[in-house]
């Protein structure tokens, strides 16, 4: 049996979760890890500004660059309860960072480097979950579910990029709570 723990950052496990939400909702895996991955991006942008880590963007009254429009984005995708900009490439959907279409190959690369040899575990456990509900009952909790099972660490800029335990019999019993 695979490990029950795995120590990671939260980031990783956002970016999974949300894929693995985004394919029940019917996207494919390629499109799902981008969209994984812009949730996490925009998760932790709000939460670095929040904390101070990050100052807020600058307007262009305050001696910002103008604001730009039409990013790139062909559209929004909400994914775990947060809108995600979207563009409509030859491959597929992608969601967008600024202007550039996010690469599901460095999401994957990104993830297996932060997982390891538990990524296949953890992606089974997740899906196990996502799959106790129906999509449209999956996207409305889905947020609230990760933070049932994301990894503990400390509050505040203490726990800014520190990573902690994952449980996956967590995982799995959130899954079996939802089908009984």
């Amino acid at each position: 049996m695979a490990e029950e723990t795995v120590t990671v950052n939260r980031a990783p496990v956002l970016t999974l979760w949300a894929a693995v939400v985004a394919k029940r909702m019917g996207y494919d895996w390629d499109a799902a890890l981008t969209l994984g991955k812009a949730v996490s991006g925009l998760n932790a942008q709000t939460k670095g500004r929040m904390l101070g880590i990050f100052g807020d963007p600058k307007a262009p009254e305050r001696g910002g660059p103008p604001r730009k429009t039409g990013l790139g984005e062909d559209g929004w995708v909400e994914v775990c309860c947060r809108p995600v900009p979207i563009k409509h490439t030859p491959s597929g959907i992608r969601a967008v960072v600024k202007d550039k279409a996010i690469s599901p190959a460095s999401v994957e690369k990104y993830l297996a480097g932060k997982f390891g040899a538990a990524l296949p575990a953890v992606r089974e456990a997740m899906g196990e979950l996502a799959s106790a509900f129906e999509p449209e009952d999956l996207a409305e909790v889905s947020y609230g579910l990760y933070e049932e099972f994301r990894p503990r660490i400390a509050s505040g800029q203490r726990g800014w990029g520190q990573p902690g335990e994952l449980s996956l019999s967590l995982i799995r019993s959130l899954a079996k709570r939802q089908t009984r």
